[in-house]
């Protein structure tokens, strides 16, 4: 009897059985964003309270900061809505960009992300999904800070033109700056670090700004980081489109900070993302 040798398998069947999926085009990437940006969505509306941040927070804040400090600082309440209205407008978007950041967290903690990259999708639009959701409730914040200034006697001189401009200008703020959240989501180890480290953030970014107060009454050294404070710039140039309608320097330096901010961070939060996953 001839025992019969066996057949050596064509390179074809030495590959593995899932082998790696092609590169996905352009088009395939933006609708997997978009998928994902639906998905924040419907987080979102199965958890209302999320939006409590974007909602009573620019009502609260604009009512109490304007009443407590509007008298002591401009001496009435109408002479200091020019200078509050584009403060509250930069602190609420500062604040409710943290939520992207400890949304993704709480998913990598979940597993969810596991599940994404067992899937053939893009790397990127996990991130970049919610940060689009966000958009809206960015445009909710603006219109109701807005809305109340309105309320309580606030006129911008720039007209509707330059109150647009600043809304642009404030929700492509957020977007850009919720790059540093998303990056912090992917490499703190929980959600409450997220929120945490970015208080740290918001707090000094804040309030030592010229969002509340003029410069002019802080001393020299807190003056000069006040002067290069990000956040001053942001609203410098809210306050020259909606009091004055004019597209001014502050303006300017305002999206060159931003371009920073999204060249910096958003290729360190693929890099934690990949880490991570």
């Amino acid at each position: 009897m001839s025992i019969s040798t066996p057949t050596r398998p064509a390179p074809s069947e030495l590959r593995p059985a899932a082998a790696a999926a092609p590169p996905l085009s352009l088009r395939r990437s933006v609708e997997q964003t978009f998928t994902m940006a639906h998905r924040s969505l419907i987080k979102i509306l199965r958890k209302p309270e999320e939006m409590f941040d974007v909602i009573l927070q620019p009502i609260l804040f604009t009512v109490m900061f304007t009443f407590i400090f509007g008298g002591a600082v401009a001496g009435s309440i109408g002479s200091y809505l020019p200078t509050i209205i584009p403060g509250i407008l930069a602190q609420t978007m500062i604040s409710a960009c943290m939520s992207v950041g400890t949304g993704i967290r709480e998913d990598m903690e979940k597993g969810v992300f596991d599940r994404f990259r067992s899937l053939p999708m893009s790397r990127l639009a996990p991130l970049a999904g919610p940060m689009i959701a966000d958009l809206i409730r960015y445009l909710i914040a603006t219109v109701l800070t807005f809305a109340v200034g309105f309320a309580l006697g606030y006129r911008p001189a720039g007209g509707a033109l330059g109150v647009i401009g600043a809304g642009v200008l404030v929700i492509v703020s957020a977007w850009a700056l919720s790059w540093i959240f998303v990056f912090l989501g992917t490499v703190a180890r929980s959600a409450r670090a997220v929120q945490a480290i970015g208080m740290m953030i918001l707090f000094p970014l804040t309030f030592l700004s010229n969002a509340f107060v003029s410069p002019a009454t802080m001393p020299d050294w807190l003056r000069s980081f006040v002067e290069i404070n990000p956040v001053s710039h942001l609203v410098s140039a809210v306050r020259d489109l909606c009091n004055g309608g004019g597209v001014t320097i502050e303006v300017f330096w305002t999206v060159v900070c931003l371009a920073v901010v999204v060249a910096v961070f958003a290729p360190l939060a693929l890099w934690g993302y990949r880490r991570r996953t």
